[in-house]
């Protein structure tokens, strides 16, 4: 319980707290454990009684009114994380849990113990294993990588690629260009929609492209994680580039994808379609400015200005603006020199 009231004194974001909002927050303890858990703050130079405030009048008593000291607080934390450092096994790295909230570390500790205890039964593991068996190797829980937010830990404390996870994610659909399958730089496209999959698909053993992928919209985010499960090309140099809906909701997807991947827009497709009449619509979807301004880099001065001016104005530039001969003219004789 006494983690759990200093995460509520750092979470409170102020320097004084009553008796009363303490008695609120431990309502389920008795005041005998409540007034132990208190004074021991008190002997910890977390909280201090302000003397102007007054006591309950109750044995032992305490304060009316407290001042809460957030340095103590947050050293304590710290010490609390470099002892962990010390105890956890070598393999678990917890510096990034330095800059984050205190009730992330506590919610997390659980299972870093787990983990440990994992590690120390058999180091890391040599063989890949499926996201739900390996997420229940290592908590006891199938769920937890996939929907209690074990991925993230696993990424915080550095071992998700080293666990040989593979994702619980819809196959990637793509197509290869035979080609190219053993050159030692290669370059990927992925297409958000069908309508333009298909339309460039004839053309693809024409291209300097090892593959045409199909995004199937919002998925691609999650279904990339497959790319070499799916494509086990590892001594080649990979580059990714993609294409899309100019809207938010495309812009959206590019970036979120860009999160997973190393990826740029397939700019010869994109500023061929903001030459064209951009169509009216796509009024209610939500402007994410980080994903619009990441996107908006890759463009000439005046062309961010139109992608602007023409999202702001609730215009959108769709995939299926070009027709299927310029599609495929572009992807065969573009300049596909990645952008640093």
């Amino acid at each position: 319980m006494e983690n759990h009231i200093r995460t509520f004194l750092l979470n409170l974001k102020k320097k004084t707290v009553t008796l009363h909002e303490l008695e609120q927050f431990c309502s389920s303890l008795n005041y005998a454990t409540f007034s132990e858990l208190i004074l021991s703050l008190e002997s910890d130079n977390v909280l201090t009684p302000i003397k102007s405030h007054g006591t309950n009048n109750k044995q032992p008593a305490l304060g009316l009114g407290y001042r809460i000291h957030l340095q103590s607080l947050q050293q304590q934390f710290h010490k609390e994380l470099v002892a962990a450092r010390i105890q956890l096994h070598p393999f678990i790295r917890i510096e990034t849990y330095f800059n984050l909230p205190f009730e992330r570390w506590h919610g997390d500790y659980p299972y870093l113990k787990a983990i440990h205890a994992y590690l120390n039964r058999q180091s890391l593991p040599t063989t890949y294993a499926a996201a739900p068996e390996r997420s229940f190797e290592l908590v006891s829980n199938e769920k937890w990588i996939t929907e209690l937010g074990g991925k993230e830990v696993l990424e915080r404390i550095e071992l998700w690629g080293k666990l040989l996870i593979i994702p619980v994610a819809d196959p990637l659909m793509f197509a290869i260009n035979p080609n190219k399958v053993q050159a030692t730089t290669q370059m990927h496209l992925i297409i958000e929609n069908k309508t333009t999959y298909q339309a460039l698909l004839p053309v693809l053993q024409d291209t300097d492209f090892s593959t045409l992928i199909y995004g199937v919209g919002n998925k691609i985010v999650k279904s990339i994680e497959n790319f070499h499960h799916q494509y086990p090309v590892l001594n080649s140099e990979h580059s990714f580039y993609y294409f899309g809906d100019i809207d938010y909701a495309g812009l959206t997807i590019w970036y979120n994808l860009s999160k997973k991947v190393k990826i740029q827009p397939a700019l010869p497709f994109y500023e061929e379609a903001l030459s064209k009449p951009s169509p009216s619509g796509k009024q209610n979807q939500t402007r994410n400015n980080e994903a619009v301004g990441a996107f908006s880099s890759y463009f000439p001065k005046e062309l961010q200005q139109q992608i602007e001016q023409s999202l702001a104005d609730g215009m959108y530039y769709p995939q299926e603006i070009l027709q299927t001969n310029e599609l495929q003219t572009i992807w065969r004789e573009a300049n596909w020199m990645p952008t640093n």
